[in-house]
């Protein structure tokens, strides 16, 4: 079941322009197919428009409550399109057979007589639900879904069908029961949603198109709305029914689109252990109450000790608050090369570190949204001491391995003789999910030393998480 209600628009709308504030490159050594910056998921990496194809159809009598609006006309086109997929595709990795979900339902959570579905009433509940007892596909026509197509795009629906449909093919198929986990339920809704926008990715519909490029980096934004909330002192949270982090989320979704349906049956609780791989559980607690730190020049300046004793270079960076590398202002962050400095803006720093409501379900913002743009020019550093290039696409992603490799060792405490109390910074659960939100909105951290980033930020987050369960030569080896 997908869970979005209203998003802040401040952040939404620095997403809509995450692939066009930083120059995109596509120059580089070669890398394997799957780190390809050229491709995603085996498909060149495209812009263009990201929706229905031509006029919308009127809403059928399949679809129950109807207003027949634009809403409920993508819906019923992006279920029409998403049973056309599972008709054709299901037998090759399902067991069972596909049949189409018996209904449809539309309704209205702002209207107290048209909010009853499921056998439930959701006045003032915007969602989208599989209700498998009756068999139904049911979607919020009111808030949730125009929100979504707001922020998100006319996929944004395509996408969260798909999710709801996976709850409908896991019945089909028989992989879950009543003892099966929500978090192992929704990471395979996660990842049939993938395998179907795959297929929409590459061409293959006749009613819906996604670019690759700005189309794909609104559907994962999407999904990271969707995280489990992270407990504050402010904001108290349970997590009863664990749908999974950004990092969980994105994973499975990026399980599917690139290696299909199979791998998606393959999803149970083992499976997500392996693909979290040893990061420790403390990344994925959701419970326990975190704190954002106001990170100023100590904050800064502990980072840089704990960052000297993962890569331990022989000659480390420096850092400089004030100046710039020769061509203007950080933004907020730079390295320089010549003077092997890190440059910080720090106003620009704490501003992109600034957490967002969590009330609103806002993608997930805060201080290690900006540590880890410091931290990935620190890793410019390390490649400057190994001979590495700097620039280009491959740089780039290179830059976003060692930024994982770095963060993956700041989840365990670390002695730090300038950190406060002797220890260094130590992240917990909801950080890497800050870190994914900057990699996803702005590519710093998977930038070269121009800043230069690739334009498809499902690869930036995939170089990432290849770091996160990697090590420094293994980044240079995937990305030499």
């Amino acid at each position: 079941m997908a869970r979005l209600v209203f998003v802040a628009a401040c952040v939404m709308l620095a997403l809509a322009g995450c692939s066009n504030d930083i120059p995109t490159v596509v120059t580089g050594h070669a890398v394997s197919m799957l780190y390809n910056p050229g491709r995603v998921g085996g498909l060149p990496v495209s812009e263009g428009p990201s929706g229905p194809r031509g006029e919308l159809p009127a809403v059928t009598a399949r679809v129950s409550g109807s207003d027949g609006g634009d809403v409920d006309r993508l819906s019923q086109l992006a279920i029409d399109d998403i049973e056309a997929f599972w008709t054709q595709h299901y037998a090759e990795s399902l067991s069972g057979s596909f049949a189409p979900v018996s209904s449809l339902v539309s309704y209205s959570s702002t209207d107290p007589n048209d909010s009853s579905v499921c056998g439930g009433d959701f006045y003032h509940v915007p969602n989208a639900m599989y209700c498998k007892r009756m068999d139904t596909m049911a979607w919020d026509r009111a808030k949730f879904m125009p929100t979504a197509r707001k922020y998100f795009g006319d996929m944004a629906i395509n996408g969260t069908l798909a999710h709801e449909y996976g709850h409908a093919l896991q019945n089909m198929a028989g992989l879950v029961n009543l003892f099966t986990r929500t978090l192992v339920r929704e990471q395979q809704a996660d990842c049939f949603a993938g395998v179907y926008l795959q297929w929409v990715a590459a061409g293959s519909s006749s009613r819906a198109s996604l670019s690759t490029g700005d189309g794909l980096n609104h559907v994962l934004a999407g999904l990271i709305v969707i995280r489990d909330p992270v407990s504050t002192s402010d904001n108290p949270v349970s997590v009863s029914d664990a749908h999974g982090t950004a990092l969980d989320r994105v994973g499975a979704f990026q399980t599917g689109f690139d290696g299909g349906a199979d791998m998606c049956a393959r999803i149970d609780s083992d499976e997500i252990r392996k693909r979290r791989g040893n990061l420790p559980r403390s990344l994925f607690d959701s419970e326990t109450p975190q704190s954002d730190l106001l990170i100023d020049e100590s904050v800064l300046g502990t980072l840089m000790a704990q960052l000297g004793q993962i890569f331990v270079p022989a000659a480390p960076p420096s850092l400089s608050v004030t100046g710039d590398c020769g061509g203007g202002k950080p933004d907020p962050v730079a390295y320089c090369p010549g003077s092997n400095t890190i440059v910080v803006d720090l106003p620009g720093l704490q501003a992109m570190s600034t957490p967002s409501d969590q009330s609103t379900l806002a993608l997930p913002q805060g201080d290690n949204t900006g540590l880890s743009a410091v931290t990935s020019r620190y890793a410019l550093a390390v490649a400057r001491e190994r001979g590495a290039g700097l620039d280009g696409a491959t740089a780039a992603l290179r830059t976003a391995c060692l930024t994982g490799v770095a963060q993956r060792a700041m989840a365990s405490p670390m002695t730090v003789p300038s950190g406060p109390s002797g220890t260094g910074l130590t992240l917990a659960g909801g950080d890497l999910d800050e870190a994914i939100t900057g990699l996803l909105m702005n590519g710093v951290a998977a930038s070269d030393v121009a800043a230069h980033t690739v334009p498809a930020g499902f690869t930036r987050i995939l170089a990432f998480r290849s770091g996160l369960h990697g090590d420094i030569d293994g980044c240079f080896g995937r990305f030499p």
